[in-house]
């Protein structure tokens, strides 16, 4: 109360006011609005996470035992592993959802080639070989997903934390502010009225 009464009670203080109260109105509508749509998107990745990291995990294992059966069958195996190029094909690029930046990771696929020789090799690990291939383009579209779910929520933190500003604290400080200048006004119009009415009714009986 000390804060509102600090507030004076004019006419042009109470327009300002009304239009900062409308002001913080559509923005907790933006906010809110914000939230809710980045909460879908969120939602809509959930699944696809799951399904990869699942996926992702059942290729690895697969991958790992081939090779542990590769290194059985065959020995030492890290100067054939060494033969194998490294892979440059990623890029990146943003795209944004409601003002949140949210990563496109883009791999452009090389054609498959064999690196190595098929005579120092078996089929254990030419299929240990495949299953990284595969566990690779599923790192690069989790690691996409995840990226995005992560600053997603980041997001929604940041929308909700501000919505809750806006409807907790300056609406009702908005509107605490204007009842009392409306209340100051309508006071000093009531005085005023009843100040002429006495000055009327003097006049008359002079």
């Amino acid at each position: 109360m000390a804060i509102t009464r600090a507030v004076v009670p004019t006419k042009g203080n109470l327009m300002a006011l009304k239009k900062s109260l409308s002001l913080a109105n559509k923005g907790y509508e933006l906010m809110d609005r914000k939230r809710n749509i980045l909460v879908r998107e969120v939602m809509s990745m959930m699944e696809e996470v799951r399904h990869l990291r699942d996926e992702l995990e059942a290729t690895y294992h697969a991958a790992y035992r081939a090779l542990q059966e590769a290194n059985i069958t065959l020995g030492a195996i890290g100067d054939i592993a060494q033969s194998i190029p490294i892979d440059n094909g990623l890029s990146i690029a943003l795209r944004s959802v409601m003002g949140v930046e949210l990563p496109t990771v883009s791999y452009e696929k090389q054609p498959l080639k064999l690196s190595y020789g098929i005579a120092s090799t078996n089929s254990k690990f030419d299929y240990a070989f495949k299953s990284f291939i595969k566990a690779r383009d599923l790192t690069v579209r989790l690691s996409e997903v995840e990226n995005s779910l992560y600053r997603l929520a980041n997001g929604i933190r940041k929308a909700q934390k501000r919505a809750n500003a806006l409807r907790n604290v300056a609406i009702p400080d908005f509107e605490e502010k204007i009842k009392y200048i409306s209340d100051s006004l309508e006071e000093k119009e009531r005085e005023e009225f009843t100040r002429l009415k006495v000055l009327k009714a003097r006049l008359i009986e002079e």
